[in-house]
């Protein structure tokens, strides 16, 4: 496959997010079996997913800047809290 036709959110994905995705593919989408392969709850790989899901979704869209992507991203890591977020991307 060209790399000109990855798309741009499969892209953006940190190279631990990319093998969740892999290892979520190979086991059919089972949580359960995902939560045996990395030794965690089966809500922390539902927390994970469901992060995992807002970044793919943050950067499908592509219309929105940079810079608004970036924050969003910050937010979805639990770098930045989410009021902080919204107060930066307002300003």
């Amino acid at each position: 496959m060209d790399i000109d036709k990855i798309p741009l959110w499969l892209l953006a994905l940190e190279p631990e997010d990319a093998t969740f995705l892999k290892n979520f593919a190979l086991k059919s989408g089972s949580l359960k079996e995902i939560a045996k392969l990395y030794d965690v709850s089966y809500p922390t790989v539902r927390l994970r997913l469901d992060k995992l899901i807002q970044k793919i979704e943050m950067n499908d869209q592509q219309e929105e800047e940079p810079f608004q992507t970036f924050i969003k991203g910050l937010a979805v890591d639990s770098r930045i809290d989410l009021e902080t977020a919204k107060i930066i991307i307002e300003k």
